[in-house]
């Protein structure tokens, strides 16, 4: 077994990662192993030093790829390289001097709460159906601030109606649980008995396809995309803008950090903070409208 594969065995196995990290992590070692061939020749852990790892960022950069990804991509290879360094294949990781670039740090995008709410509460969904799967996808998405992997994969099973929580496989199979707004019931209940009629009651994936198959990642992206474009003039409009929304508005009504950082299946603070930034301005805009000095 090759050491990438061998990393990567151990990234799937005892560091639980996810399918699409997986992916990202396989990805960016092959792009560098193509370039290091390309480069020197041969592909050798032992001597590929901070020189070459350095040569590969800038062929990136001046590829016009984002900062932000040439970022995840030399994170990944340090990542590897000290996976090596534990298993004593090399004494010394190359990529630890290795600075990365500096990504722009951008606020999170969100809808206002009006008009969510209006989106919501006026009527903008159909009864049949998709209107109905819809409305209770937007509506779950904005209520509890999950991932959208975390809403494909849901299973019936998840969700305890009675208390008003639902219990989610994040990143790194991490499970958690997470209240939802009561009034969502009526909307699970009206979903449950449609989906029933149409395709039976059998434990199967939570959301389905009007052919009866589990809903996918791109398909409830077009959803969200399409009911936002009725609300709002956002360029971005996905399930992510919803997760933003929702822990915007909790911070703005006074919701302690650390609380929205488990709500949200965050590792640390400091992914949550982003969300500061917006309340703060909020804030500040508000002091300036009030403050007869400001």
């Amino acid at each position: 077994m090759s050491y990438r594969e061998s990393f990567l065995k151990y990234l799937k196995f005892e560091k639980r990662c996810s399918k699409n990290t997986l992916v990202a992590y396989r990805k960016d070692l092959d792009q560098f192993e193509e370039f290091v061939f390309k480069t020197v020749g041969d592909f050798d852990v032992q001597t590929i030093d901070a020189k070459l790892i350095r040569s590969w960022m800038v062929e990136l950069m001046e590829q016009g790829i984002a900062a932000k990804t040439v970022t995840r991509k030399i994170t990944s290879l340090k990542s590897f390289f000290r996976y090596l360094l534990r298993q004593e294949v090399i004494g010394i990781s190359p990529a630890d001097g290795v600075i990365l670039p500096k990504v722009p740090k951008k606020l999170p995008v969100f809808v206002d709460e009006n008009s969510l709410h209006h989106l919501l509460d006026d009527g903008y969904f159909q009864s049949d159906f998709e209107g109905v799967r819809d409305k209770l996808i937007l509506s779950l998405f904005y209520g509890t601030g999950i991932r959208l992997s975390e809403l494909v994969n849901l299973r019936q099973s998840q969700i305890f109606f009675s208390e008003h929580l639902v219990k989610v496989l994040g990143k790194n199979n991490k499970e958690r649980i997470v209240p939802y707004p009561r009034s969502l019931n009526s909307l699970f209940e009206e979903y449950i008995l449609i989906r029933d009629a149409n395709f039976g009651s059998s434990e199967q994936p939570f959301f389905l396809t009007s052919k009866g198959k589990k809903v996918y990642e791109k398909l409830v992206y077009r959803v969200v995309k399409k009911y936002l474009a009725l609300v709002t003039t956002l360029e971005k409009k996905s399930p992510h803008v919803l997760r933003h929304s929702f822990a915007t508005h909790l911070l703005n009504h006074g919701a302690d950090l650390n609380a929205v950082k488990e709500l949200l299946g965050h590792s640390n603070l400091a992914a949550t903070q982003v969300y500061t930034h917006t309340t703060t301005d909020k804030l500040q805009s508000i002091y300036k409208q009030a403050h007869p000095r400001a």
